[in-house]
Formats: C-alpha cells, sequence, structure tokens
C-alpha cells in the first residue's frame, strides 16, 4: 500500500465542484444532477425542455443545502452552449464537472427512414454530445482540468433484437468512440473523459403505459430479469466524476444488468 492514510469516503465526495448536466429535466440526467447535489456539488441544470422538469430537479437540488441554476439551451448549438458556460462560470464559479446525458431515441426501419428522423437525432446524440464537450472543455482546461461522462448505450455496442433503430445505436457507437478520442486529445491537460453505457432503464419513455409488452420484453431478455433504475446510474457517474476514478479516462462503463454478457 502506498498511502494507508487514504480516505476512501472522500474519495466520492464533490464538495467544491461545479458541474453541469444535459438533460437535467427528466430521466437519467435529472436523478444524476440531483445525486451529484447529494454528494456535494453545485449544479447548473441545462435542458431544452418547456415544461417543469428542469424547476422538479432544482427543487430536489435546493434540498440538499446546494445551489443550481436552471439553463434553457440546446445542445446542437453551438453559441447556446457557449453562452451557458459562460453563465456557469459567472454565476456558480469555476466548471470541473459535466455529463452530457441529452438525447433521444425513435425508431423506424431503415428502409423507411427519412433523412430528416436520421438528421435530427444524429445531430442531438452525437454533435451535441461532441459541442456539449467542446464548451465544457475549453472551460476547464482554463481552470487546470476536470472530468466529463457523456451517457451512451448498451445500443452502442450491442444491437437490440427486435428494435429498427440503425440511426440511434449509429449516434451511441459514435458517442462511445468519440469519447475516447477526446479522452486521449486532453489526457495529458487534466481532463478525463468517460461515458456510461446503460442497458434498457425504467425512465419516463419506457414507462408508458403503451410500453407495457415492449418493457416485458425488455426484463426477459436481461439477465437480472429487470430494468434498471434510474438510481443506478448515479453510482457510475458518481465514480468517473470523482476522484476516485483518477486513474480512469477512455473507459466505457456498462450498468446492463449483465445484458452484454449474452
Amino acid at each position: 500500500m502506498s498511502d494507508i492514510t487514504l480516505n476512501a469516503p472522500k474519495l466520492f465526495d464533490l464538495s467544491g465542484q461545479v458541474a453541469v448536466v444535459t438533460g437535467a429535466g427528466s430521466g437519467i440526467g435529472q436523478r444524476i444532477a440531483i445525486g451529484l447535489a447529494q454528494c456535494g456539488a453545485d449544479v447548473a441544470l441545462l435542458d431544452r425542455r418547456t415544461d417543469d422538469g428542469l424547476a422538479n430537479t432544482a427543487h430536489h437540488i435546493q434540498a440538499t443545502g446546494r445551489r443550481s441554476i436552471q439553463i434553457a439551451a440546446d445542445v446542437t448549438s453551438k453559441s447556446s452552449l457557449g453562452d451557458a458556460v459562460a453563465r456557469i462560470e459567472a454565476e456558480l464559479g469555476a466548471l470541473t464537472l459535466a455529463v452530457n446525458a441529452a438525447g433521444i431515441a425513435n425508431a423506424n426501419p431503415a428502409e423507411e427512414m427519412e433523412e430528416e428522423q436520421y438528421q435530427t437525432l444524429m445531430d442531438i446524440n452525437l454533435k451535441g454530445v461532441f459541442l456539449s464537450c467542446q464548451a465544457e472543455a475549453r472551460a476547464m482546461l482554463k481552470n487546470g482540468g476536470g472530468s466529463i461522462v457523456n451517457i451512451a448505450s448498451m445500443s452502442g455496442v450491442i444491437v437490440n433484437r427486435g428494435l429498427s433503430q440503425a440511426h440511434y445505436n449509429a449516434s451511441k457507437a459514435g458517442v462511445i468512440h468519440m469519447s475516447k478520442s477526446l479522452a486521449m486529445e486532453w489526457v495529458d491537460r487534466g481532463i478525463r473523459v468517460n461515458t456510461i453505457s446503460p442497458g434498457y432503464t425504467a425512465t419516463p419513455m419506457n414507462t408508458r403505459p403503451e410500453m407495457i409488452d415492449q418493457t416485458r420484453l425488455f426484463e426477459e431478455q436481461t439477465p437480472m430479469q429487470r430494468m434498471a433504475t434510474v438510481d443506478e446510474i448515479v453510482g457510475p457517474a458518481v465514480f468517473l466524476l470523482s476522484n476516485a476514478a483518477s486513474f480512469v479516462t477512455g473507459v466505457d462503463l456498462l450498468v446492463d444488468g449483465g445484458f452484454c454478457c449474452w
């Protein structure tokens, strides 16, 4: 052992850190944003939603005693993201942590898919992650480093049985490899970049009443015989962002209930 004085629990402490979470108005992004606040971070909440999703996230963060700000922004807009980062640093302080969870999902047979459907998804899921990382890293490089976690999907590793979503699968595979590439570009300048690839997760999108038959199949196909809860994505995110993962970069962490083992 090199340092027996190491305080292991404090490795996961995010106190004093400023984070941004895209897609913070619902689902995985919302729960991760709250989780980061519970671990001590102040959190900027970014989403293009027009409902009360961001306000709900902010309400839960307020209960932790941490600060948050709500930012309506489009991840496909470079200028919008640049303005968002500038506001974050002006109101919360130097940006050091980021989780890019904004994304969409839909399906259509490849031979029937319109170009607009393909391009819209790729713009949000892949271009949006790149532009988010770019804006965040520019601040982090100035601030001496940081950690970025991009939410990908097991669909970037395998092809989901019964789902016609070639564009979605390709976008998530792109997020994984792009994140590895960015990790290597910034590895000697203090920025770590990793991805989380969730398996089937009980988000509002996957638990709609009309999804009940599809949900049953998701559970049957997963070795653990259930979907993940959004709570189960928080721990992996905190780990990758924290000092507990100080020697971890360019990694894709599968959180899939064993799905990719079969």
